[in-house]
């Protein structure tokens, strides 16, 4: 065990820590994280591995929350690549795609907050257990923060949008 972690549970846990720098480090530089640069794909190969590297780790007995949330958090993905290389979503694809990939990088700091004050300091976490009421308030932040950032880019998006229709010339479509 390293640091109360198994192996897995280390290997997942860094794996997870490149996939948020990877999303902060985007979202500061661009404004979204997108899989079609870089860094975005940075940020989706690791959140892919560490939702299945997460599925090997059975902490409190069986299936459980965190489990659920790396399917979800997979579905999610599917959803941001379906809007992005489809018509599936027509004119809302840029939209879904940008707030979907806000939503996974969300996702990763509510087991990140949750193990982190379950655990640490070593011997004397701050708090008790992932069931903490707590760690409920810090959902709720988190929610409102990722409501807050989605509306941000989907104001950004239309504004770019409004942008690049009044820059066309008449007689051209906008793809």
């Amino acid at each position: 065990m390293i640091y109360g972690l198994t192996q897995l549970g280390f290997v997942h846990t860094l794996i997870s820590l490149v996939a948020v720098f990877a999303g902060i480090f985007a979202l500061v530089r661009d404004k979204e994280i997108s899989p079609a640069n870089t860094v975005g794909k940075l940020y989706v190969w690791t959140t892919v591995l560490t939702c299945l590297t997460g599925f090997g780790i059975f902490q409190h007995g069986g299936f459980g929350k965190p489990h659920a949330l790396g399917v979800l958090t997979l579905l999610v993905l599917a959803g941001v690549y379906v809007a992005n290389n489809t018509a599936l979503l027509g004119r809302w694809s840029r939209y879904a795609a940008v707030v979907g990939m806000s939503l996974t990088f969300m996702f990763h700091w509510i087991p990140a907050i949750t193990e982190t004050t379950t655990r640490l300091p070593l011997g004397a976490p701050l708090l008790p257990n992932a069931e903490a009421p707590e760690l409920q308030v810090v959902a709720g932040v988190l929610g409102l923060l990722f409501l807050i950032g989605a509306g941000l880019q989907v104001r950004r998006i239309r504004a770019g949008a409004g942008a690049a229709a009044s820059t066309t010339p008449v007689g051209t479509a906008l793809s």
